[in-house]
């Protein structure tokens, strides 16, 4: 496919450095692609940044509504036929986003998540399977680490390095159809911020649209500007209750009792893993504790 096909849409908050990163390199790699910035009431320079390329399209929304309805409120403005949304803290390192808008026009609709890397090159952890599937349970048990090469696909999708249907995409990077993510929303207005895109993944299937991971296109992606500096660090209780409010509207109240449990199984196991190694497991405790705070302030 031309690169005039494909909208990039991307939505900040105080993002002006990481901005000029992301905007540089579709300057590089896809200079005709079009570009959205829709921005949530920043106080830098991330509006001006935008409005510095004549090809960028800006939306500003006059206060901070959240990642959902911002990305929803780029897509609508989209006038290509495939739109990826990036965060904008990610970086294009090629043009191979043209191979996921290519996949998304020829194939069945489908949410496509090209491989995320970090700055030191390694593989993020971008691409799940669904909650409460069997993989999900088996990885809450058995670290993907401890099961390396093909065996550890299941529960380490983002390893392989060819297409796979996988359960749901972090939403840093992600693309499809422009008409199929107008149909699905793409996302819930009623989530401000975290597991809006395992409500999406969740959802996409409910109407029998597939997420794949589609590792020939890759990001990098820097991850947790705007987070760490509005939290001081992992909001990891928002993050839990997020997401067993996601799981309980989507798969029912048994599903997140269930997806709570994993989860409380995975930190745990994490950190014996961890400990037995030798490795650091302070990350996983404050997981596991946050978890904890966050299911009693349900009750």
């Amino acid at each position: 496919m031309n690169a005039d096909q494909l909208a990039l849409v991307t939505v900040t908050h105080n993002s002006e450095r990481e901005l000029e990163a992301l905007l540089s390199s579709v300057e590089r790699f896809l200079p005709a692609a079009a570009v959205v910035v829709v921005d949530c009431g920043s106080s830098d320079r991330s509006v001006a940044v935008a409005r510095a390329r004549a090809a960028v399209k800006v939306i500003e929304l006059g206060g901070n509504l959240g990642f959902g309805r911002g990305c929803n409120r780029g897509v609508a403005a989209v006038a290509t036929p495939v739109t990826v949304l990036v965060n904008p803290d990610v970086e294009l390192l090629d043009d191979s986003l043209l191979e996921l808008g290519a996949e998304a026009i020829s194939a069945p609709e489908r949410l496509l998540a090209p491989l995320v890397l970090s700055p030191d090159g390694s593989r993020q952890e971008t691409v799940h399977p669904a909650p409460c599937s069997v993989a999900d349970l088996i990885r809450a048990v058995v670290p993907p680490a401890a099961v390396p090469g093909v065996l550890g696909l299941p529960v380490a999708p983002w390893r392989s390095d060819a297409p796979r249907r996988v359960g749901w995409a972090v939403g840093c990077a992600l693309a499809a159809r422009t008409e199929t993510l107008r149909r699905l929303g793409p996302f819930d207005e009623q989530i401000f911020m975290y597991s809006e895109d395992l409500e999406l993944g969740l959802r996409a299937r409910q109407a029998g649209v597939e997420t794949w991971f589609w590792p020939s296109a890759r990001v990098l992606h820097h991850g947790g500007h705007a987070t760490f500096a509005a939290f001081g660090g992992e909001p990891f209780e928002r993050q839990a209750r997020a997401r067993h409010d996601v799981v309980r509207r989507r798969l029912g109240r048994r599903a997140a009792a269930v997806d709570d449990a994993q989860q409380a199984v995975t930190f745990a196991s994490r950190i014996a893993y961890k400990r037995v190694l030798g490795r650091p497991w302070a990350r996983e405790r404050r997981q596991l504790q946050a978890l904890r705070h966050g299911r009693e302030g349900l009750r």
